[in-house]
């Protein structure tokens, strides 16, 4: 009887231990719980459970195999987000398509050097899952021009901006793009996609989102300009509102 006593008390125990640390184990994969929020996200007045899980590759933990958002409503069924593979996940709750309801938005780094940041949308209103979309990252058209300058132009407002650039002309010469202030050959800029996208609130206290994309000429850092634009979700699209273009000191 003291025996089984014993063995309760330890796997009592050692349950304990798995709730505090947010980790345990399915088979052989670990199961780590990133972040976690209790907020009203189906409109039924009651607070859903929601965590951020992920399982990590055994070799290097900061980077996750699987990811997955998991809702608990009381009472009621479980609900999972997957979402892309990658590190440094996160999310917040903000109501973006306007229903008076909180939707889900999540973040996953891609995990390379210079990499990407997927972005994931999710709407529980009256317990229907619902993926909405994430705007397109805005369409440019830019190059440098003779004279150590470039331009961006930007096809969803029609817009130019130009630059000037003569405080990298030493840099421009070394690299052979430039003969007497004239250019040797077309060249394009490169034109990121969202560096950054987050929720945000207008002067009417709508939630929207705002975008950061990042302009650079030959080289990665070779930042010319940053692009920020932000979006309203309305009938059922994102509806962009605003652009504006910054300098490299942004």
């Amino acid at each position: 009887m003291k025996k089984e006593v014993g063995l309760v008390i330890a796997v009592l125990f050692f349950m304990s231990l798995t709730a505090i640390t947010g980790v345990y184990a399915i088979g052989n994969d670990e199961i780590v719980t990133i972040s976690k929020k209790e907020v009203d996200i189906t409109g039924d007045g009651q607070k859903e459970f929601i965590k951020l899980k992920a399982v990590p590759y055994e070799e290097k933990n900061e980077y996750f195999k699987e990811i997955y958002l998991e809702v608990f409503a009381p009472n009621g069924p479980r609900y999972t987000f997957p979402l892309q593979n990658g590190t440094k996940a996160a999310f917040q709750l903000a109501d973006l398509n306007h229903d008076g309801v909180k939707d889900v938005f999540v973040t996953v780094l891609d995990g390379e050097v210079n990499g990407n940041t997927n972005y994931s949308l999710f709407s529980l209103k009256d317990f229907k899952k619902e993926d909405l979309p994430i705007p397109e990252p805005l369409l440019m058209e830019s190059r440098l021009l003779n004279g150590f300058k470039a331009e961006i132009k930007i096809k969803d407002t029609g817009n130019s901006y130009r630059f000037d650039l003569k405080d990298r002309k030493k840099y421009y010469k070394k690299m052979g793009l430039y003969t007497n202030g004239r250019l040797q050959e077309p060249t394009e800029l490169m034109v990121d996609s969202f560096n950054s996208l987050k929720p945000f609130t207008d002067q009417n206290k709508r939630k929207g989102l705002k975008g950061i994309q990042r302009v650079s000429g030959i080289a990665d850092a070779d930042t010319i300009a940053y692009v920020e634009s932000t979006w309203m979700f309305e009938n059922g699209k994102w509806v962009l509102k605003d652009v504006e273009v910054k300098g490299e000191e942004y």
